[in-house]
């Protein structure tokens, strides 16, 4: 009980005065209450609540006890209001939740077209700009909600309180972070959504923080635009390949995840064949040719051709399209071994294999033929 509330006799009662007040009876537009006067106290219905009220009952029962203030007093009336109590400790409430950063529940009564109109005991407004981190077109979905808000502004004399739900979501979002951040390790696999990409690469949200997949990680086969292998909003999986905790940053690949160029390899390429592939690199001590996507295998400048060449470039030219023999493969060095002299010879004693074909075939019918004559001269 305050001093004001000890000083109050029934013979002295003063505008402003705090009193302790008992429901006595409930009447439709006002409320008999006992403040330990001579008179009994009258709250109006409009004084009851800083809410619009259509029955005193929707506030108060019979016997209820709650501070209030004295605002008149006549001859035989004396007028009290819950409401001006209520919102000096609505105030001093928010002040304090203010100070210390709390977070609070807001009831959205009503929505305007620059934000929300709600309730933490007195009238407070959340502009639209503060709702969500992100823009929201329509705000109608929000009427009747109770929001997370935290006070970033609070004037009494202006009778001002602007609250935020957009701090609490980006307090949240920051913890989130955070969290992933400690957890996530070098290695993990983890599914994440493309959010934005770059000509260097895609980054990706992974349920709280983002990752960046850059252009040579997405996938094995060379990638000219970001755009050819993803788009924003599709799902991913990736591989986390480094994590900077300081700079909050987390390199990923999709690339890791998928089978490799030389994955299998030795199921491809059988010593023997004959391949058709590419000159993607002369040296001097041979040719890379690429005989299946994103693999090359090697000719020895020794196997480049029967006679002897003193540099590979004397018979060759980087984009040339050539066969060559698989020699050997070796899936876990990564290393085909190709010949094209032993390709030529090949194909080579194919043409002849074929050409002996031709002309046995030519003299068998030859050889009928004069068969047949014989016979008719015979007869």
């Amino acid at each position: 009980m305050t001093e004001n509330q000890e000083n109050v006799t029934e013979e002295v009662v003063q505008v402003g005065d705090e009193v302790k007040a008992t429901v006595v009876k409930l009447e439709e537009k006002q409320v008999v209450v006992n403040i330990g006067a001579k008179y009994d106290g009258i709250v109006p219905i409009s004084e009851l609540s800083h809410l619009h009220v259509e029955h005193t009952n929707e506030v108060l029962s019979e016997g209820d006890t709650f501070e209030a203030v004295v605002t008149k007093v006549e001859d035989d009336a004396i007028v009290v209001s819950k409401k001006a109590k209520d919102q000096q400790l609505a105030w001093e409430k928010l002040v304090q939740q203010y100070e210390q950063e709390e977070i609070i529940e807001a009831i959205v009564s009503d929505v305007v077209e620059s934000g929300l109109i709600v309730d933490v005991g007195v009238r407070g407004f959340i502009p639209a700009s503060h709702i969500e981190t992100f823009y929201v077109d329509d705000l109608s979905s929000y009427q009747g909600k109770t929001l997370e808000v935290k006070v970033i502004e609070v004037n009494e004399e202006r009778n001002r309180v602007i609250l935020s739900h957009r701090a609490v979501a980006e307090s949240e979002k920051k913890q989130k972070k955070q969290q992933i951040l400690q957890n996530i390790e070098v290695g993990d696999t983890l599914e994440g959504v493309v959010q934005r990409v770059a000509s260097f690469g895609a980054f990706v949200d992974l349920g709280g923080v983002d990752g960046l997949i850059h252009i040579s990680q997405l996938s094995h086969d060379h990638v000219d635009q970001v755009e050819d292998a993803v788009e924003v909003g599709q799902k991913v999986t990736v591989k986390v390949l480094t994590v900077d905790r300081d700079t909050e940053r987390i390199g990923l690949s999709i690339k890791e995840l998928q089978p490799g160029p030389w994955e299998g390899i030795e199921l491809k390429l059988k010593p023997g064949q004959i391949v058709e592939g590419t000159v993607k690199r002369l040296v001097n001590f041979g040719a890379f040719i690429e005989v299946l996507p994103q693999v090359e295998g090697l000719v020895h400048i020794s196997e480049i051709a029967r006679e002897h060449i003193g540099s590979p470039q004397e018979v060759l030219d980087i984009g040339q399209t050539v066969h060559a023999k698989v020699l050997d493969v070796n899936e876990t060095n990564q290393r085909v071994s190709l010949s094209i002299k032993e390709a030529q010879e090949v194909e080579e004693d194919a043409d002849v294999a074929k050409y002996q074909k031709e002309d046995d075939d030519e003299g068998f019918q030859l050889g009928d033929l004069i068969g047949d004559q014989l016979k008719d001269f015979n007869k």
